[in-house]
């Protein structure tokens, strides 16, 4: 009688569609095959490919044990790998994490292949005819507990496999915020004015981004203040009305792979008036600022008004701001 062919196409396909995935992200970016062979690059071809490594006999694990740990097992790799990564230079990004698990589902493919071959009675691929035949067979031949547990395991493998489509087909809107920051006049997170002379000009960069996932009309308020901290409470001393201004953004997406770049900036200069110890603040506010108790002018004083809210606010993080310390001399 003649032997079965080997049939080890299941393994010699993990690693071919691993790295078909590769080409496929960086030369079809936008394609739906990243989503078909991508679940289960990362779901199922880590678990099967290591359990080919460490249970190559067929009468180690039945078919629905070895698929549903499968799963399993590759839910626990998946984030381990992700998890190494993030302690090395190259971190958790999609072509580290990418290469990672191509490499190592394509190792233990290998391994796997090795085993089958050193197995006396290795297990292969089975012919969907023969196995649907067979577990038929052995379903209905089950008593009734046995019956229920079955279909509860298929149940809930194919719950998960269609949820996990639905999560990736459909994402989530992300996290909705907005970058609000001030720059030095270089270009960068130092050389900020500190000292200065009453009327002595100075400048800032001031730059928004939008990432609220809708149009956004911003509002940005300059106060000169000067205040305290006493037990705890904020006593303004002083608050000029500094300047404003009004920006309509589009929403922008968040590029966590590339370099990062603004969407938004202005050179600001400015210079004070008045000598003293102060904050600089920089308010900024969706879709319009709350009135003022009076018309705005440059410098006009608020001390004592509601306007002090505002500053309160920033304090206790309820408006979104920024802050100078400002010493100016005479």
């Amino acid at each position: 009688m003649r032997a079965q062919p080997r049939r080890d196409w299941d393994l010699w396909t993990i690693g071919v569609l691993s790295l078909i995935l590769i080409l496929v992200i960086y030369a079809l970016p936008d394609s739906a095959l990243r989503i078909v062979i991508g679940l289960p690059f990362i779901l199922f071809f880590p678990g099967y490919s290591a359990l080919s490594v460490l249970f190559p006999e067929s009468k180690d694990l039945e078919i629905i044990e070895r698929v549903a740990l499968s799963f399993g097992l590759s839910i626990a790799i998946s984030p381990l790998v992700g998890f190494g990564l993030n302690y090395t230079p190259f971190g958790i990004r999609l072509a580290p994490i990418l290469f990672s698990l191509a490499a190592l589902n394509v190792a233990l493919s290998v391994g796997g292949l090795y085993r089958r071959d050193k197995a006396e009675a290795p297990y292969l691929p089975f012919d969907p005819a023969f196995i649907w035949k067979k577990y038929s067979m052995q379903f209905k031949a089950e008593k009734g507990l046995d019956k229920v547990l079955t279909i509860v395991l298929v149940i809930s493998i194919l719950s998960s496999v269609i949820a996990l489509v639905y999560v990736v087909a459909v994402p989530r809107q992300g996290e909705s915020f907005t970058e609000f920051y001030i720059l030095g006049p270089g270009g960068n997170a130092t050389g900020y004015p500190r000292n200065l002379t009453v009327g002595q000009d100075a400048s800032v960069i001031i730059g928004i981004a939008n990432h609220e996932h809708r149009t956004v009309d911003y509002t940005v308020e300059l106060w000169l203040v000067n205040m305290s901290f006493v037990d705890n409470v904020t006593q303004v001393h002083a608050m000029y009305f500094f300047d404003s201004f009004n920006v309509t953004l589009k929403h922008t997406d968040v590029d966590l792979e590339g370099e990062w770049q603004s969407q938004w900036e202005l050179p600001y200069e400015f210079n004070v008036t008045k000598d003293g110890n102060y904050k600089l603040w920089f308010l900024l506010y969706k879709n319009g600022a709350p009135a003022l108790p009076f018309a705005s002018s440059p410098m006009l004083d608020y001390t004592g008004s509601s306007a002090e809210d505002r500053i309160i606010g920033a304090v206790e993080n309820k408006v979104q701001s920024l802050n100078l310390n400002l010493r100016v001399t005479a």
